[in-house]
């Protein structure tokens, strides 16, 4: 079975947590520094934070602009259940606006209209690698004085109009296993603000900037200096990485000719770094994951719920209608786009898509 993901661990990971071990220097130290310069110099920031993952990346970005009960925070319905659960977990309400049918991400048509006296930021997705439509999302912030906050956890590489996202906003990213990038857990946060730095560095360590001296409500979300020597040895590869997963989509896109099945749009001004390739099948997608299955294609979906639709949500009775996030999430596939695939398995990719037996109505774009 091609698997529809492979993290790639070399000698270089490996020679790096070796390294630290032996400093004895283990917990939050030079290794996380210098992973946060790094990664800003990539984002284009003035600062970079590490911390435990991107879930608590996105928690502490909120946090860092005082966000909490009785605020509104706009996103997105169709992402990992993380982006909203961020917005709950400081007791702001996450707003629901549906997103566009070619690429996934938050459609900014209709933000103005989710507007109310107690919205306070925009979280934009940058969803399977493509990043959302940020001019006009910016405009719309501009206007409402509203901040953004870009969850970015499987865009890292990935560029708007030239413009490396994470920089836009405040940026959100995760490090975890199947991501771009690795550090095995790990979040990062990007921001050109430095009272926003302070606060996420004050807010990940205790509340602390002298040792046993805590000036505000902090928390222990640091994150290691083995989790930054895997990630700074990651980071080392992320444009080969990036380039052949970039290539894989193109061999994808262009070899996938099935009628029922939609290959992946990428918007011109983008450049979009594939974390995931999503083809949507017009007809019985159980049937054709059955049959790629069956022909040693490893399949999965994301994500098969929109966020209104799960049982926590319902109960809290935040609701939304998002018609095009249904409608996708009804419809998509994700295949093996990793860097490790070879050409024959691209090759056994395409076939399998192509020989699929599905219902085959006539097509919505």
């Amino acid at each position: 079975m091609i698997p529809i993901s492979r993290p790639l661990i070399g000698p270089e990971e490996e020679e790096a947590v070796l390294a630290v071990l032996r400093s004895g220097m283990i917990a939050q130290g030079p290794e996380v520094e210098r992973f946060e310069a790094e990664f800003a110099a990539l984002c284009g920031t003035r600062h970079a934070v590490a911390v435990m993952n991107g879930t608590i990346a996105l928690y502490l970005a909120l946090l860092a602009h005082n966000i909490g009960p009785g605020d509104e925070v706009i996103t997105t319905p169709f992402s990992f259940i993380a982006t909203a659960n961020s917005i709950l977990m400081t007791g702001a309400t996450p707003v629901f606006v549906d997103i566009d049918p070619r690429t996934y991400n938050l459609n900014p048509d209709l933000i103005p209209a989710a507007i109310t006296s107690r919205t306070r930021a925009i979280m934009p997705v940058h969803l399977y690698g493509q990043p959302a439509d940020m001019a006009p999302i910016i405009e719309i912030a501009r206007r409402y004085n509203l901040a953004i906050i870009e969850d970015a956890a499987q865009a890292i590489g990935a560029t708007y109009r030239d413009q490396p996202v994470g920089s836009f906003g405040v940026g959100c990213f995760s490090l975890y296993a199947t991501k771009n990038v690795t550090s095995g857990e790990g979040g990062m946060i990007t921001t050109n603000d430095p009272a926003i730095a302070d606060r996420l560095r004050l807010l990940r360590n205790h509340g602390s900037r002298v040792r046993y001296y805590h000036e505000i409500l902090g928390y222990n979300f640091r994150m290691t200096d083995l989790q930054a020597a895997i990630g700074r040895a990651q980071l080392a590869k992320c444009e080969r990485f990036t380039a052949q997963r970039i290539a894989n989509a193109a061999f994808l896109s262009e070899h996938i000719r099935h009628p029922a099945v939609i290959t992946p749009y990428v918007r011109p001004d983008v450049r979009h770094v594939f974390h995931q390739y999503t083809i949507r099948v017009i007809g019985n997608r159980d049937a054709a994951i059955k049959q790629l299955n069956a022909a040693g294609v490893g399949t999965a979906i994301f994500y098969p719920l929109p966020i209104p639709q799960q049982p926590l949500y319902r109960k809290l009775g935040i609701e939304a209608e998002t018609p095009v996030a249904d409608r996708i999430a009804r419809e998509i596939i994700a295949l093996p786009v990793h860097p490790a695939l070879s050409l024959e398995e691209l090759q056994q990719i395409a076939a399998a898509v192509n020989a699929l037996t599905v219902h085959e109505p006539v097509l919505v774009a």
